[in-house]
């Protein structure tokens, strides 16, 4: 599967009564359902270990791009309007900066370790702690309510699993707890966020501004009002896609469709 296509549903999985696995690029499974492919006998597997540095990279890329304006600065050189650049133009520092990461998984912690090289203040939060090893190798600082990390960082990044717990995570009150200064950016799902809220955020700056590689639907409406807005950064939900890195994927669901098939283990199987 990719880009979540063709749907595995009921309808699909009659039509196929030979299907032994379900081999998905990408990290998450929001658009499989487990139970369902169980229930016919079906395995699935994912490739989450090769993304993660790629995902990781995008993440800091967009943190930069974001707070140096990188996009409206291109617009300003290469416009034909453009007599001079004002000397008042200017973006927010990285370096030494607060960052927190929602989600320390295997993602969230490259992300943390490239931060560290920003001299940035990490902070997390995770459904599980990190041990005291980790946590010190990336100077990051546990946060057990969200709220405190909301409240600390100059630059929030989502780095989480669609789940039912984690829809909408991100919404009116969780906006309001962050700082009119900070801004958020997404390399997890569109859906982690609720998205009419953040627009309202936005425009009401409620926060600076937000830097998204995912978005629902994908791609948006045209008229999309995030769309609109210059204190957003979207791209078109690219974390993985480097030509190494895609290489790796099919080569993960081809060796776990070659074990579906003949009864071994399956790397990376989703249980």
């Amino acid at each position: 599967m990719w880009y979540h296509k063709p749907v595995i549903n009921e309808d699909m999985l009659q039509s196929l009564p030979n299907l032994k696995i379900v081999a998905s690029s990408g990290v998450g499974i929001d658009h499989l359902d487990l139970n369902l492919l169980s229930s016919y006998g079906v395995k699935a597997s994912n490739t989450p270990f090769v993304v993660s540095t790629d995902t990781a990279d995008l993440g800091i890329a967009l943190m930069l791009a974001s707070s140096r304006r990188l996009v409206e600065g291109y617009q300003m050189a290469v416009s034909c309007d453009t007599e001079y650049f004002p000397a008042d133009w200017l973006g927010t520092e990285v370096s030494g900066a607060t960052l927190g990461i929602v989600g320390m998984g295997t993602i969230g912690y490259k992300v943390a370790e490239r931060a560290k090289g920003f001299e940035m203040k990490i902070l997390y939060h995770n459904r599980n702690r990190r041990n005291k090893e980790e946590e010190s190798a990336v100077g990051a600082i546990y946060c057990k309510k969200i709220d405190d990390l909301l409240q600390q960082s100059d630059f929030v990044l989502l780095s989480v699993n669609l789940t039912p717990e984690t829809h909408k995570l991100i919404g009116k009150r969780e906006l309001e707890l962050m700082k009119p200064t900070a801004t958020l950016i997404n390399i997890s799902r569109g859906l982690v966020v609720d998205q009419d809220a953040l627009v309202e955020a936005l425009q009401n700056k409620v926060i600076k501004a937000a830097a998204l590689d995912v978005t629902y639907p994908e791609p948006l409406p045209r008229d999309h009002p995030l769309l609109k807005l210059k204190n957003v950064i979207i791209t078109p939900h690219i974390g993985s896609a480097t030509k190494k890195t895609r290489r790796l994927m099919m080569e993960n669901m081809t060796e776990s469709i070659q074990a579906g098939l003949t009864g071994l283990p399956i790397p990376n199987e989703v249980l």
